[in-house]
């Protein structure tokens, strides 16, 4: 006989007492707990695309006691700046690698669209405005010296800005000259439209023969030399209408000979100033590198410094002030008074030339270098002539308008001395030019370090401000220099001597 199953009595409710706050009941066990309420316990936190339960990130880890979402922030925070810092690089690389864009410098108002859409998009490009006024205007004030002719205006053309281009539109004929040879068809005389585009055209002097230049050198006869650098040499010539001219023919280095005609012929070509040489025009047939400049009948500075055998020079004190005036005024026209600035490199005694009156002109742009008015040094290779190098350039590279200022305080040292930069001759004291004219300044043996060759010493005054102003240039810090502005008023201002029957007697 079995026995029914025993039934439990529904639990009954405790009666509430009245007045007593309203009590829940307890919560059921855990085990009692609705599938749905425990997946709430168990809630977890997306971490990166990841579930992580938010009681493992509330921990503390062994790493300085910190929790664990403190971790995984730090970690995730590095991982994003290392993902940027990569997108940068990959960026500025790729920068690099792209063709070189134009240079601010070439977007002015007012330049013909004729003349930008000529200039090759892989090179750059910079417009030349009319030269500013400052540089003219800032002598004004002080007058013109006794024997300086006031300042003839500026012919550069008003039609439209100039282009200067740092290098010739590299088009496909040219590299098939260049590698070539001479390829002649017809009588195109070796291609050389595609080696100098549209250079008559732009005002860059006349284009010649090799005919032409053979006739009027004499077939570059020996007795036409008229000097030898590192880079060619300069012949005497007569054109077929009798003007005399100085022609300077390129050494068949091809590399070197087409850089240096190509920035010759575009940095001096279309720039007109009285105290800068005149490029005439140019030959550039086959191999053949030529350019013809205005002759210059006193030859050019060096000449009459060291390789003039007289015991007395022609060169007074007021003839040398003069030189220099002329250059620092060319100087600064190329500083100041044109957008890119040029910068020349290799200012030294035997770049200025003399004229009949004794006028100085700046020449040889053969490694004259552009500098945008935004940038404030380019770094090249460095080159130019040993002794006057500014000492900054030849360390770093890094070049400037400061550079010429020093290359310019080396020669008006070497104009107040009759000295070389560097002279092995003498002793070894003197050897260096800057350091010996320093030593004898702190001695205060400034009356010693005049050129015994001049006619006559010049005024105390004079000389010690003229010493002055090389030191002023030549300073080892290239911020501290002058600029080529403040030097042509310096110069202007030199006073001149009591009496200059002697200059006006050699100067007509």
């Amino acid at each position: 006989m079995t026995t029914p199953p025993r039934t439990l009595p529904p639990p009954t409710a405790r009666p509430v007492a009245s007045g007593s706050p309203h009590r829940h009941p307890p919560p059921a066990p855990r085990h009692h707990l609705h599938p749905q309420h425990r997946q709430q316990q168990g809630a977890t936190t997306s971490v990166l695309g990841v579930g992580v339960p938010r009681a493992w990130l509330a921990q503390r880890t062994p790493v300085l006691g910190l929790r664990a979402w403190v971790l995984v922030a730090a970690g995730a925070a590095a991982a994003a700046l290392a993902l940027l810092c990569l997108v940068v690089c990959l960026c500025r690389r790729c920068r690099r690698r792209g063709p070189p864009r134009l240079s601010p410098c070439a977007h002015r108002p007012g330049a013909s669209k004729s003349l930008k859409h000529r200039v090759h998009a892989h090179h750059q490009a910079v417009a030349m405005p009319p030269p500013a006024k400052d540089v003219e205007e800032a002598a004004a004030p002080w007058g013109p010296p006794p024997f300086e002719p006031p300042i003839e205006a500026i012919e550069v053309e008003q039609k439209a800005p100039l282009i200067l281009a740092e290098h010739f539109a590299r088009t496909s004929g040219e590299t098939a000259t260049s590698s070539g040879g001479s390829t002649d068809s017809g009588g195109g005389g070796g291609g050389s439209d595609a080696e100098v585009p549209e250079a008559a055209r732009r005002g860059w002097g006349r284009r010649y023969t090799r005919r032409e230049m053979e006739e009027a050198t004499g077939e570059l006869a020996a007795a036409n030399v008229m000097g030898e650098g590192g880079y060619g040499v300069v012949f005497k010539g007569v054109l077929r209408d009798g003007t005399a001219v100085a022609i300077k023919n390129l050494h068949n280095n091809r590399g070197q000979a087409e850089k240096d005609f190509r920035m010759e012929v575009q940095t001096i070509g279309r720039v007109r100033h009285k105290n800068l040489v005149s490029l005439l025009g140019y030959c550039s047939e086959g191999a053949c590198r030529m350019l013809v400049y205005q002759y210059m009948e006193n030859s050019n500075l060096d000449k009459w410094l060291h390789h003039d055998d007289s015991e007395i020079s022609p060169l007074t004190w007021d003839i040398r002030m003069r030189i220099l005036l002329g250059t620092a005024k060319g100087l600064a026209y190329l500083h100041e008074g044109l957008e890119p600035k040029i910068v020349h490199r290799d200012i030294k005694s035997s770049n200025i030339l003399l004229d009949q009156q004794w006028n100085a002109k700046v020449s040889d742009f053969g490694l004259a270098k552009l500098l945008c008015s935004e940038r404030s040094y380019v770094t090249t290779r460095v080159m130019g002539t040993f002794g006057y190098v500014a000492p900054e350039y030849a360390k770093t590279g890094m070049l400037n308008e400061r550079s010429d200022v020093y290359s310019f305080g080396v020669l008006v040292m070497e104009v107040i001395t009759g000295r070389t930069p560097v002279d092995y001759t003498r002793p070894t004291d003197e050897v260096n030019l800057v350091e010996w004219l320093k030593r004898m300044v702190a001695e205060r043996r400034v009356e010693e370090v005049l050129d015994p060759r001049l006619p006559e010493p010049p005024p105390s005054k004079a000389l010690k401000r003229a010493v002055l102003a090389a030191l002023r240039c030549v300073d080892p810090e290239g911020s501290q220099r002058p600029t080529m502005a403040h030097e042509f008023k310096l110069a202007r201002d030199l006073p001149p001597r009591e009496s200059d029957s002697y200059e006006r007697k050699h100067c007509r």
